[in-house]
């Protein structure tokens, strides 16, 4: 660093002490949060609206736009209250820094445009930071969001609150940075973000911090990572050599300590591997397409140069694919008792290119139910059902989990969301409450209940078909979808309440106890490949429409249940549910 640029850096840093232009300093608990955007138009207002939703609100919200040219200033100019700071294109860094010495708070978020924040960020964080006052940053969990907003599961949380350093080195336990809530002072004490650094500038300081302080990590959902075609983190070529350049500052720090030394070494291996890995599966793909062969060289070049072990690691053997080359070669008998010997291969076919002769394998191609690859073949059938009972959702909703489909398929016509979750898990969670046990859920108030794959992770199911019927108004309408596999398929929250599976005449059975029987519709959707193709963890994109929408009554994938509460009667009374089924 020159001397200009040091001058440079301590006027940076001597202004970030300052509170922002024109107001006083702020309580020990007040809150900035600063949206870094370039060229994200599109996506600024859902971040925006996030950020205006919270529980507990923020006191500040700073849009620092990086040079747009998309007219990304004139969306964050929409909402009184909202402050814009625009500046020529420097860097994400560098637009975060200039949030940093505008803003105000105690505490400070950053949010990417792209991405959102859950209603609970705020309250959670300084829930986290009351537990652990001698902190400089918390962090909770996120999930991934596709580029229109639908959600996919929660990420695991990883926690590093005993040995914060030593963790970061290995790896980053954040995975996102809207996930993190600092104190001010500690961003500053360290002189903010390395405008160097053109990726990875978070993860450098996580590391930077959590060789001095301690950390903290709380479960609550609090922010949607959105996966799109312009993510940074889409180069992995970008992301190794950013990565490794953060870590290799770290050098001098972890030299004559044997532990820290060794979780450098580990670190950097995990990440060769990692972006190395997609790195070498980029390059094949571009020699496999023919027209980018130079491109994928280079490629070759810069992983045989930065990562060359890569290319025989656990996420990528190259070995592996030399064999999986010739299998398709071979007679089929030879194939497929090589396929099934050496099951160490990971012969895998790639997303559209399946053959179903490669089913006889112990092990699925995916256990995120098609997440990883697209969109899961369950929700095709879940979202075309509500699809065509839209019009049910209205009035006052309630919907178990978020209001994702209430939203979606409601819109103006809801006047009342309410989401039902068994614990307070924050969000947009309004009632806390088991439909086994129905504590706490109002009598005969809601208009329509969405219960999307729900109902098999009750084990008294009787039960919950009756709160249903005794929460609903007369009238009401009840839209919901179970399993129709009994494969145990779930392997992270829920893997320990999946009970059961259901066949058409059980789930008929159930309803005509509590519903009339011509009060209630239900559907069967599904065949034996779109069952396969589920069961081994395959996408909705990988099967033709027609393919999806055949129905076999056989083999159904998905059952769904459209039931309404008797309307009242002309003498006031309103027809009640079959004998049996209590209130």
């Amino acid at each position: 660093m020159t001397a200009t640029e040091g001058e440079a850096r301590t006027r940076e840093r001597g202004a970030m002490t300052r509170p922002g232009p024109g107001r006083p300093p702020a309580g020990p608990e007040a809150i900035s949060l600063v949206i870094t955007c370039f060229n994200h138009a599109g996506f600024l207002a859902d971040a925006i609206e996030s950020a205006l939703s919270q529980e507990r609100p923020f006191d500040e919200i700073i849009v620092v736009d990086d040079g747009s040219t998309d007219g990304s200033a004139a969306v964050a100019e929409h909402y009184p209250g909202v402050r814009c700071l625009r500046q020529l294109n420097r860097g994400l860094a560098a637009a975060r820094n200039r949030g940093l010495e505008e803003a105000s708070g105690s505490f400070i978020v950053f949010l990417d445009a792209d991405d959102r924040l859950t209603a609970a960020a705020v309250r959670a964080g300084l829930d986290c930071f009351r537990d652990h006052p001698a902190t400089v940053f918390v962090y909770g969990a996120f999930r991934h969001i596709d580029a229109l907003g639908a959600a996919a599961p929660q990420v695991p949380l990883r926690s590093c609150d005993d040995e914060p350093y030593e963790c970061f080195l290995q790896g980053n336990p954040v995975g996102m940075h809207a996930c993190v809530m600092y104190r001010r002072a500690a961003l500053v004490d360290v002189g903010g973000f390395d405008q160097d650094l053109k990726a990875c500038e978070d993860y450098d300081l996580y590391l930077r911090l959590a060789r001095r302080h301690t950390v903290a990590s709380h479960p609550v959902l609090v922010a949607e990572y959105r996966l799109h075609e312009s993510n940074m983190s889409g180069d992995p070529r970008r992301m190794l050599a950013a990565v490794l350049d953060v870590l290799d500052r770290q050098h001098a720090e972890v030299r004559g300590e044997a532990r820290f030394a060794n979780a450098w070494r580990a670190g950097r291996r995990t990440w060769q591997d990692y972006y190395g890995a997609r790195l070498a599966e980029r390059a094949l793909a571009r020699w496999r397409r023919g027209d980018s062969r130079s491109s994928a060289v280079g490629d070759l070049a810069y992983l045989l140069r930065r990562a060359p072990h890569a290319l025989v690691s656990r996420e990528f053997d190259v070995r592996r694919i030399a064999v999986r080359k010739v299998l398709p070669w071979l007679p089929r008998r030879l194939r497929v008792r090589a396929a099934a010997r050496w099951p160490g291969l990971g012969y895998r076919p790639r997303r559209g290119d399946v053959a179903f002769g490669d089913l006889r394998r112990l092990e699925p191609f995916s256990r995120e139910f098609g997440f990883d690859r697209g969109r899961p073949i369950d929700r095709h059938y879940i979202e075309a059902f509500l699809g065509a009972h839209m019009d049910d959702v209205r009035g006052r909703v309630l919907e178990i989990g978020d209001n994702e489909y209430t939203l979606r398929y409601g819109g103006d016509r809801v006047t009342m969301s309410d989401v039902l979750n068994v614990q307070d898990c924050g969000g947009n969670t309004t009632i806390v409450s088991d439909l086994a046990t129905g504590m706490g859920i109002p009598d005969g108030v809601f208009d329509c209940l969405i219960v999307t794959q729900t109902l098999h992770l009750i084990f008294d199911v009787p039960a919950a078909i009756r709160t249903m019927y005794r929460v609903l108004r007369p009238g009401g309408v009840l839209l919901l979808t179970v399993p129709g596999t009994i494969a145990h398929l779930e392997q992270g929250q829920w893997r320990d309440t999946w009970f059961w599976g259901f066949g058409s005449l059980a789930l008929e059975r159930l309803f005509a106890e509590v519903f009339p029987a011509d009060h209630s519709k239900f559907g069967c959707h599904g065949n034996v490949l779109a069952s396969i193709a589920f069961l081994e963890g395959l996408a909705a994109e990988e099967l033709d429409p027609a393919e999806l929408d055949h129905q076999d009554v056989l083999y159904p994938l998905l059952l769904t249940v459209r039931a309404t509460r008797p309307a009242a009667q002309a003498g006031g009374d309103e027809a009640g549910p079959v004998t049996g089924a209590g209130s």
